[in-house]
């Protein structure tokens, strides 16, 4: 079973709000009219006085975990939801772009003002463009979130044949640069690979290929409207639209642009993705 870490977040923090907000309408009040009846009470001797109003005043632990955590969760949530989310690449299917290891920031702004857990989209700010690298919720599992690259725009006619690709009946410009020699997928060598340059729409990005690999779903698709055709970089190790079909809008969760980490390859640190 897949964590939902925004359901999660979104849980936490509306749970601290009406902690904090039940406190600010109903027990502080509370607690300072007690504290205002100690202070009336000119029987006592004032250090007892003080030491009752202190009493009086002091939050439940509750309370007082609401108070010190929802500030922090509301910004998180906000920071995460509409601006900025973390992801970690698992596989090689985007390689030589993304590595398995990288921690990646994806812009939550790109597509749209999106609600967090509904992905309900509440304010457009952008089309996902050919040649984005974007995250999305995968269609046949949206509790899982993919990576790949934007190929196929609505209305789109995408073709793919003897590892060759056309858009809209124009073959993809690629440039051979040689034999392939960075960092492999765990337990997959790369050997054999070549690293080209592939220039789609403008873009230029690399990719690999496998000349003695089997070249994988063949076909024409027609990309209907509201919906993305994407590919991996690694182009013969990617589960992706030539297998099980395009990417709807509301999918959509954003386009990654930064490497902020990679444990393993420090050097991967600050990567601008594109």
């Amino acid at each position: 079973m897949n964590f939902d870490f925004a359901l999660l977040l979104v849980v936490l923090t509306g749970t601290a709000g009406v902690i904090w907000l039940f406190d600010l309408l109903l027990l502080a009040p509370r607690r300072r009219r007690r504290a205002q009846t100690i202070a009336a009470m000119t029987a006592l001797s004032d250090e007892e006085r003080d030491a009752r109003k202190r009493d009086a005043l002091r939050e439940s632990v509750v309370v007082e975990y609401a108070h010190s955590f929802f500030p922090v969760l509301f910004l998180i949530l906000l920071f995460r939801s509409f601006i900025a989310e973390p992801f970690k690449i698992p596989s090689g299917s985007m390689m030589p772009t993304l590595l398995v290891g990288d921690f990646i920031l994806v812009n939550k702004f790109s597509y749209g003002v999106r609600l967090p857990v509904l992905n309900k989209r509440i304010l457009a700010t952008g089309e996902p463009k050919r040649g984005d690298v974007f995250v999305f919720r995968y269609p046949k599992n949206p509790k899982e979130d993919y990576i790949k690259r934007v190929i196929g725009l609505p209305g789109d006619t995408i073709e793919y044949r003897n590892k060759t690709l056309f858009v809209n009946g124009q073959q993809i410009a690629e440039t051979d640069l040689g034999a392939y020699s960075g960092p492999s997928e765990p337990g997959r060598p790369a050997d054999g690979a070549e690293l080209k340059l592939e220039n789609l729409g403008g873009v230029e990005h690399q990719i690999l290929e496998v000349p003695r690999a089997w070249v994988g779903h063949e076909g024409t698709w027609t990309v209907p409207p509201g919906h993305y055709f994407a590919m991996g970089d690694n182009r013969d190790n990617s589960a992706d639209s030539r297998f099980w079909g395009f990417v709807p809008e509301e999918n959509l969760v954003g386009r990654a642009y930064l490497v902020w980490m990679n444990f393993g390859n420090l050097n991967r640190i600050g990567t601008v993705i594109k």
